[in-house]
């Protein structure tokens, strides 16, 4: 079990209110099997990028399916205007999602290198800094001096204590790469369950009324399992998290539908 594995079963034994499964987690074999354990899976930090990139292409585009099938439109016009907001809103945000990520990185390293050198030019300064930290945070000024004594002996235990205690950054060691295709990926994949009974509608004669309930019906369950697995983030109610989603997706779906209709209305006019 490593540390990330140790604090998922802490957190879920708090929410239980199972305090034997808690005491469990924190036995000091426990602590010490963890740690000495590579932290997290390796795919763990992507979970929440694809998770939401999913979310956002469901909602997306079933929410232009139900505006066009509110207007009334053919199947072609359906699967163009499906696709065409698929495709081109999976890939910016998916390129939103590579350069916020890579812009953090940067700034994370622009500032890293600053503290360094500031350390190198000005280290009595900086140690004065950390010390009003301390004091700040409620330690006696004795204790805060221990601790800014025993931490400033390692310049790159100082440097990572300056990041996160004087301006509250923290090292983000995913690939700004595989953020964006995460995104892209479920984006694309969750967008496109409302299609494919538009497709096989051009094959086979499907009426209009039945090809929107399926999709209505597929988008559903996919925005309720994206709801649930929601949870692997936010760690929430599985139920909760998914019947919330549903209902967000299905008032998205539903304002499209009203001004679709509306716009055919016009176009009418």
């Amino acid at each position: 079990m490593g540390i990330s594995k140790r604090v998922e079963e802490a957190r879920r034994a708090f929410l239980n209110g199972d305090h034997e499964r808690s005491a469990k987690a924190h036995k000091p074999s426990v602590i010490a099997k963890a740690a000495s354990e590579e932290h997290g899976g390796a795919g763990s930090q992507y979970i929440g990028d694809f998770v939401y990139g999913g979310l956002d292409g469901i909602i997306t585009t079933f929410a232009v399916v139900c505006g066009v099938a509110g207007a009334d439109l053919e199947t072609r016009i359906i699967l163009i205007m499906g696709l065409a907001n698929l495709l081109a809103d999976g890939f910016s945000m998916a390129t939103g999602a590579f350069l916020s990520a890579r812009s953090e990185q940067e700034y994370y390293r622009k500032e890293r290198e600053r503290e360094a050198w500031e350390i190198d030019h000005f280290p009595e300064g900086e140690r004065i800094e950390l010390l009003e930290i301390y004091q700040n945070k409620g330690y006696a000024k004795e204790e805060a001096e221990q601790l800014t004594e025993l931490i400033t002996r390692n310049k790159e235990r100082w440097l990572d204590a300056m990041m996160v205690d004087e301006l509250g950054m923290l090292p983000d060691e995913s690939s700004p790469l595989l953020n964006g295709v995460a995104t892209l990926v479920a984006f694309v994949l969750a967008g496109s369950v409302p299609l494919p009974v538009y497709f096989l509608g051009l094959v086979f004669p499907i009426a209009a009324d039945l090809s929107f309930a399926i999709a209505l019906g597929l988008s559903g369950v996919a925005l309720f399992g994206l709801g649930v697995a929601k949870v692997l983030v936010t760690h929430l109610n599985p139920w909760k998290s998914g019947l919330e989603m549903l209902l967000v997706g299905g008032l998205a779906a539903f304002v499209a539908y009203l001004v679709g209709g509306m716009l055919k209305g016009l176009g009418a006019a």
